[in-house]
């Protein structure tokens, strides 16, 4: 198989199901397909959407996703052909495979083959039963086709001492939580609680909070000072923008049990000022995507099917007078 773009061909497996299906990197979007070929192989907890409907995805370990810019979008996800394989700014690899119920534009890089589309439903199907109910973790193998697959988080550089040292605690911390469940996070939804944290011992209202304020926490904060670094912001702007956004929600969570997060804020608020650009965007990097690793745990873990008993209702019909 040559390696031209239009002949790039990555696979995408999930070997506790025995499910392999094939993706061609046609060509859209060749910034992000790049970034996505040159990481190969990896894996990663596989994920199912919870409110957008038939759409697979899980955190790719590729920093530039946060800030690669598209130069082909579709406006509207829903209208894609099931099986278009899309790169996301949430540092997502996503799949299509079925009926979408959330309007939003996306970035495609691929596409699942034709023949591949009845694995993809059954792997779909599975994936959406262990984060809904079973909560068996699935892991996704992402890999160039016909080649071995394998595994690595990558671990970003600064020159400044301490976010060297913040850096590769961050990475090592990551690296261990990928493809295992974090055990703050375990412990977390076990009802492990050391600060009592949940009002009369309670733990759906814990568990909500800290899925509700770790998913924006990496998704739009991290993310979105990755992305001001890259686009040029002033130093002094991204250090006032990073001490307002990040603390109060890791505080939070440290309370909540996720306290090696709230260590690792501290740490990066305490260097902050000494950190140039590259040095910068080197610790949000890192941070984005441990945060981004704790988040989907925290959404395979969460037990949704407490709510099983609430359906929607369909709309009544208008009544014409």
């Amino acid at each position: 198989m040559t390696e031209t773009f239009s002949g790039r061909h990555i696979e995408i497996a999930w070997p506790d199901l025995g499910i392999t299906v094939t993706a061609e990197l046609d060509g859209r979007n060749t910034e992000l397909a790049d970034a996505l070929w040159e990481a190969l192989p990896y894996q990663s907890l596989q994920g199912h959407a919870l409110v957008a409907g038939q759409h697979l995805y899980h955190a790719a370990p590729i920093p530039s996703l946060l800030h690669l810019s598209a130069s082909t979008r579709i406006a509207d996800r829903r209208e894609a052909p099931d099986g278009t394989v899309f790169c996301s700014a949430l540092q997502h690899l996503g799949i299509k495979y079925g009926t979408l119920t959330e309007p939003m534009p996306a970035s495609p890089v691929g596409r699942i083959r034709q023949e591949d589309m009845p694995a993809l439903l059954e792997a779909g199907k599975a994936i959406w039963d262990s984060v809904y109910s079973t909560k068996k973790p699935i892991l996704a193998e992402v890999r160039k086709a016909g080649t071995e697959g394998g595994h690595r988080i990558p671990q970003l550089t600064a020159a400044d001492p301490d976010a060297s040292r913040l850096i590769h605690d961050v990475y090592t911390a990551t690296e261990r939580a990928w493809l295992s469940a974090p055990q703050e996070l375990a412990d977390l939804h076990e009802g492990v609680i050391p600060s009592g944290a949940g009002s009369f011992e309670t733990v759906l209202p814990t568990l909500l909070f800290v899925n509700g304020e770790t998913r924006p926490l990496g998704y739009a904060t991290y993310g979105g000072l990755v992305r001001a670094a890259v686009q040029g912001m002033p130093m002094d702007s991204l250090r006032h923008m990073a001490r307002l956004l990040v603390g109060i929600p890791a505080e939070f969570l440290g309370y909540c049990g996720l306290e090696q997060l709230w260590s690792f804020t501290q740490r990066f608020l305490t260097c902050l000022d000494q950190l140039d650009r590259d040095d910068f965007l080197s610790v949000v990097g890192q941070l984005a995507l441990y945060v981004n690793c704790l988040g989907g745990w925290n959404l395979h873990l969460y037990p949704w099917d407490a709510g099983d008993h609430l359906r929607q209702l369909r709309p009544k019909e208008s009544v014409q007078s």
